[in-house]
């Protein structure tokens, strides 16, 4: 989760005791992580054990979850029968935390057919996460986007899917855009892995 629940609740004035709408919030952060991965083309949060399968003749990997903390291994898949084979002594670099650069492409002896995959550990240490030494904590302006997004969704989970609205004898009102806010887009945008 990019925040926890006492930040949330913090940020709406809602008492620490009172576990009313605790589920609710903490199914919201967790919808609006996952929003955030899909809007930067990333995972944010750390992973350990991340498997990510990239062609064999790849030398340059973009991980999907960054920054890269460590590699632990290289496999190579050729058939299903044989399933994943770990390929020892694999020279790499790891450029900017996020690309996995090989001093040469695998070579498949046994097929043309083959996948390989890299198992590594990345992302970004969350709030409330427990200490870990190489890991990067969450960017700060990330965690207050989520802190954000999150207070707007419960503050105005009532209109959700209300455009506009002409009560009789009423003012006529337009909603603003519930999607995103448009200080969270943008920063998101500057934490977006670009996809060629």
């Amino acid at each position: 989760m990019l925040t926890e629940l006492a930040t949330i609740k913090s940020r709406l004035a809602l008492a620490p005791l009172d576990l009313t709408y605790d589920v609710l919030l903490l199914r919201a952060i967790i919808a609006t992580g996952a929003r955030f991965d899909l809007e930067t083309n990333r995972t944010l949060a750390r992973t350990e054990n991340a498997a990510f399968e990239f062609a064999t003749e790849d030398a340059e990997i973009l991980v999907p979850c960054y920054p890269i903390e460590s590699v632990s291994r290289f496999e190579l898949k050729a058939s299903e029968a044989e399933g994943w084979v770990e390929q020892p002594g694999i020279d790499y670099l790891i450029h900017g935390h996020c690309v996995i650069s090989l001093h040469s492409a695998f070579r498949t002896p046994h097929s043309t057919l083959a996948l390989a995959r890299v198992i590594y550990t990345g992302g970004y240490l969350v709030p409330g996460s427990a200490a870990v030494p190489m890991a990067t904590p969450l960017p700060a302006d990330l965690e207050q986007a989520a802190v954000e997004q999150t207070a707007f969704w419960f503050q105005n989970r009532d209109k959700l899917g209300v455009i506009r609205q002409w009560p009789k004898g009423g003012s006529y009102e337009q909603f603003a855009d519930t999607d995103l806010l448009a200080s969270v887009r943008e920063t998101l945008r500057r934490h977006t892995r670009f996809v060629l």
